[in-house]
C-alpha cells in the first residue's frame, strides 16, 4: 500500500466530549504504546510512505 493513512487527533476538539483524549486514562497503557510508537524512525526502518 503506497498511501498514507492518517489516524484521528486524540486532541480534536468535538461536540462531546470536548476532545477526543478525554476518552483515554491518563494511566491508560495506550499512552506508553503511542508514545513509544512516535518515537520511532519510521523512514530508517524501511517503511515507504512514513511521511505524508
Amino acid at each position: 500500500m503506497k498511501r498514507f493513512i492518517e489516524g484521528k487527533d486524540r486532541k480534536q476538539v468535538t461536540l462531546l466530549p470536548e476532545c477526543l483524549d478525554d476518552f483515554v486514562a491518563e494511566a491508560n497503557p495506550v499512552r506508553i504504546i503511542e508514545a513509544f510508537v512516535e518515537g520511532l524512525d519510521l523512514e530508517s526502518l524501511g517503511f515507504d510512505g512514513a511521511m505524508p
